[in-house]
């Protein structure tokens, strides 16, 4: 995601990212998989910590406050309840955003990258379907995202004023227009 987010903004020093504030081991392993891809691109993560409605509130008034260059939108249920005020939010501070869903995308955001929702609904069918055949849970194997898709919404491109390199609109699954 940083590399895309880079890509269309190769200008941007300081990206703003949510991990939860309290910090599970998997978003540690993420932040820090972030941290060393921006250091490989000279680039300043800038963590904002939120598990909360009222920490995220507090997060977006910290982004009010001091605007980061980009913004990077990782996927968890607090964010995705909040899409719709995470892409206008980042249209008030005219900053580019990658999220981690399409549906942010969907609700007015400019660029997701991540898993495919009906593929992992697939998978779940496949695992509800076997259980109910009789297969014990433990047994099953484990399913990994075979298909991420990329998002562009040129809409909200165009009405920020930004231009999507056209390496970016050729790697992209959907454009919304």
């Amino acid at each position: 995601m940083l590399g895309l987010l880079h890509d269309l903004a190769p200008n941007a020093r300081v990206i703003a990212t949510f991990i939860r504030s309290a910090i599970p081991a998997r978003q540690g392993q993420e932040l820090k998989i972030a941290q060393d891809a921006a250091a490989t691109l000279g680039l300043q993560i800038r963590v904002l910590r939120a598990s909360t409605e009222g920490e995220l509130d507090e997060a977006f008034a910290n982004l009010i406050a001091q605007p980061p260059d980009a913004l990077l939108v990782p996927t968890n249920p607090l964010l995705i309840s909040r899409a719709q005020q995470l892409a206008l939010l980042a249209a008030r501070l005219r900053v580019p955003a990658i999220y981690g869903r399409r549906n942010f995308a969907a609700a007015g955001g400019l660029m997701s990258y991540g898993d495919n929702v009906e593929e992992n609904y697939r998978y779940v069918g496949i695992y509800v379907g076997r259980i109910l055949k009789g297969e014990k849970p433990a047994d099953l194997p484990v399913f990994q995202v075979t298909k991420v898709e990329f998002v562009i919404n040129l809409r909200t491109a165009k009405a920020l004023g930004f231009i999507i390199p056209p390496g970016l609109l050729a790697i992209a699954d959907e454009v919304i227009e």
